[in-house]
């Protein structure tokens, strides 16, 4: 592996300098083995049916001593329902299973046994699917995946501590996979710890709303100031989840600082970017499958401020930026009136422009990696997983 970084110069919207693998071909490292790998490891830690494991574990890693096996059975029946049943409820219904894919990719790029680590990368996407449940409950979430969000099917209550509680699974898979190596373990649970902090704080943010600042931005007829505080909601949101698990995976990896910061700067623009292109793609919603997974215009319905809208306020004059605002801000309008609303952001530009604002990021990123490691097919298969997960289409 390189140690040398060359400068950069980045071509606005060009592709990267190395030769891509054929648009839709999926690379060979993602292929099962890894996709058993991490459906194995989800079964081991979030079984489908009550076993006495999840009592035992409990009680091991908080030192409660041991149990009786009866009491164990009939606690871990009910522990089932309360944890584990909500988010596989959700697990099951699909996604993208983004993080854990790049996490093993990244540490198989970087030489590491990504077989190792199944276990991890299944924690990653147990954490992201208990924030889902949590953020459905706090946006008042009608639809998930084509189906009733978790809180709607177990109830508030148990939907918001097991999504709560599925934050902390990377606990018992750092244990189960890095027994001996208790410097490593700190390591990755500091990272994993930033990460809750950081997603927290960008939902925060986004719960909070940019609707002052919009006023203020449509008042000034400058969206500048707008469209940083939505870059650093996607960030703090998106982009730190991914960001750490390329930074876990240099770590397992026991990659250079160099390469971590890289690969962690290049997360962070896979998260950002996959963000920013959902915004997009809320003006005709989201089908899977044939199944809608996200009703069309649901952001502008909500009057949630998001990158097209903070980019429209420099595309369009001011009078019909204020217009628009003003119909859309206290999530109250209509169906015409959102379908017009989507009509005008097309036709001046604004989601071209975060179109090319999250290719750009992520390009970028990529060519600080590049300058780093060699061209090789595992390379160019990590560059291939996170550019179709932000090249998806709504029909994807």
């Amino acid at each position: 592996m390189s140690n040398v970084v060359g400068a950069m110069s980045v071509p606005v919207m060009g592709p990267p300098r190395r030769k891509e693998p054929e648009a839709g071909a999926l690379p060979g490292s993602m292929e099962p083995p890894w996709a058993t790998l991490v459906q194995e490891a989800l079964d081991d830690l979030y079984a489908p049916c009550p076993q006495a494991t999840m009592t035992a574990r409990l009680c091991a890693l908080t030192k409660l001593g041991d149990m009786p096996a009866e009491a164990a059975e009939r606690a871990d029946r009910r522990l089932h329902d309360a944890l584990v049943r909500p988010v596989r409820y959700l697990v099951e219904a699909g996604g993208a299973r983004l993080r854990p894919r790049l996490l093993l990719a990244a540490i198989d790029l970087l030489g590491g046994d990504a077989a190792r680590y199944g276990p991890l990368a299944a924690a990653m996407e147990l954490m992201h699917t208990g924030s889902l449940i949590v953020d459905d409950v706090q946006d008042g979430a009608t639809l998930r995946r084509g189906r009733a969000p978790s809180h709607a099917v177990f109830g508030q209550a148990t939907a918001l501590n097991a999504g709560t509680a599925a934050y902390f699974t990377f606990d018992h898979a750092l244990r189960s996979t890095l027994p001996e190596d208790a410097a490593l373990r700190a390591a990755v649970t500091e990272t994993c710890l930033g990460v809750l902090r950081s997603a927290h704080a960008g939902q925060g943010l986004d719960l909070e709303g940019h609707r002052a600042e919009m006023d203020a931005a449509v008042a000034a007829g400058c969206g500048r100031e707008v469209q940083h505080l939505v870059r650093l909601t996607h960030r703090l949101k998106s982009g730190a989840p991914v960001r750490a698990c390329m930074e876990t995976a240099a770590l397992l990896a026991g990659a250079g600082a160099d390469v971590q910061a890289a690969l962690g700067a290049f997360g962070e623009a896979v998260g950002v970017s996959y963000q920013i292109i959902d915004d997009v793609l809320d003006m005709d919603g989201v089908v899977r499958g044939g199944t809608a997974t996200k009703r069309a215009g649901e952001d502008l319905f909500n009057g949630k401020v998001t990158m097209p809208m903070a980019h429209a306020v420099d595309l369009l004059p001011q009078a019909r930026m204020t217009r628009l605002w003003n119909g859309l801000r206290d999530g109250r309008a209509g169906r015409r009136r959102v379908a017009k609303a989507a009509q005008v952001l097309r036709g001046c530009g604004a989601l071209e422009a975060s179109r090319t604002e999250a290719f750009t990021r992520l390009r970028c990123e990529w060519e600080r990696v590049e300058d780093l490691i060699e061209d090789s097919p595992k390379a160019r298969a990590l560059w291939t997983l996170a550019d179709q997960a932000v090249s998806r289409s709504r029909s994807a």
